[in-house]
């Protein structure tokens, strides 16, 4: 599965996001709240920085020390994933209980997410092989688009 498509709409993912906020026991400030609605409407995986800007595009009073705070507590209570894609930037998206991975490719930065049985069965294979039971991964392929001969018409 390419792209976005086993993505909850964002209305879940916010409900999900408030939902474990309270259940930590987290203050939903409106500021977090106005966070938490950017990182569920998001379709890519933002940083800080572009966490910032879109949440300022909504509430110009949040700082960017805000969204650090907020992405840090979200971080941590297990709520946003963090990912390092080897452009030196931090990027997150929301925790998910529907694993997929991750294409990178290197010449745009995109991030495209997949699901493939196939690999995540040869994963638990070789886990096993090498005498372990598989509990969690992550995979990140990167690469560049191939050319096609049509791309130059």
């Amino acid at each position: 599965m390419a792209g976005q498509e086993h993505r909850q709409d964002s209305r879940q993912v916010l409900n999900f996001i408030e939902q474990a906020c309270a259940e930590k026991g987290m203050r939903m400030t409106e500021q977090r709240r106005v966070i938490a609605r950017v990182i569920a409407e998001s379709t890519d995986h933002p940083d800080v920085e572009e966490l910032h800007r879109r949440a300022t595009a909504i509430d110009s009073r949040i700082s960017i020390a805000t969204v650090y705070r907020t992405v840090k507590l979200f971080e941590d209570a297990g709520i946003l994933q963090r990912h390092e894609f080897g452009d030196g930037r931090a990027r997150y998206e929301p925790a998910s209980e529907e694993h997929h991975d991750h294409l990178i490719d290197l010449n745009t930065g995109e991030v495209i997410e997949f699901t493939s049985e196939e690999i995540e069965e040869l994963q638990r294979q070789i886990a096993e092989k090498l005498g372990y039971r598989l509990v969690d991964h992550r995979l990140e392929l990167y690469g560049v688009k191939l050319k096609r001969d049509h791309d130059d018409d």
